[in-house]
């Protein structure tokens, strides 16, 4: 069964945004793991600096690695499903997405990318971007189940 892990920068107090991310991970028959860091620097440099070494201490290097980057392709829902799909297919049972902070990825977590993705050239608050991601990757399962959640126009 494929596994999902999702580093995020950033913490998501209590309600309405975090019952919506748990109802995502609740439905999603996949397992999903939410891992939020955080750094308290102030100074932007010093904040990405720490951001990204605990990224690193949290990736598991056995993991396909996605990160949600803006220069990263953007992909129908239906690509995505089959993207998921390949990559479990090629042998690898771990996924992990990782989202970054206000500062952006170093080039250093791009070079752990196995894919890059982005949900346009649009900058998103990292709680949005963990409900559509969330939100596709139980879509993508309900597409993989044929299930009719899915609609194409």
């Amino acid at each position: 069964m494929l596994k999902i892990d999702i580093i995020v920068v950033g913490k998501v107090k209590k309600g309405p945004w975090h019952e919506l991310i748990d109802d995502y991970i609740a439905r999603t028959k996949w397992p999903v793991h939410l891992v939020e860091v955080e750094s308290k620097f102030t100074d932007s440099k010093a904040q990405q600096s720490h951001e990204q070494r605990l990224i690193l201490e949290k990736l598991d290097e056995d993991s396909f690695v996605i990160v949600m980057d803006e220069r990263g392709d953007g992909l129908r829902s239906l690509d995505f499903a089959q993207t998921l799909q390949k990559i479990q297919s090629t042998g690898s049972d771990k996924i992990t997405f990782l989202i970054g902070g206000a500062e952006g990825f170093t080039d250093e977590i791009r070079q752990k990318a196995n894919m890059m993705m982005s949900f346009g050239q649009q900058t998103w608050p990292h709680v949005m971007v963990r409900v559509m991601l969330l939100e596709q990757i139980y879509r993508a399962q309900q597409i993989i189940a044929g299930h009719p959640y899915h609609r194409e126009g």
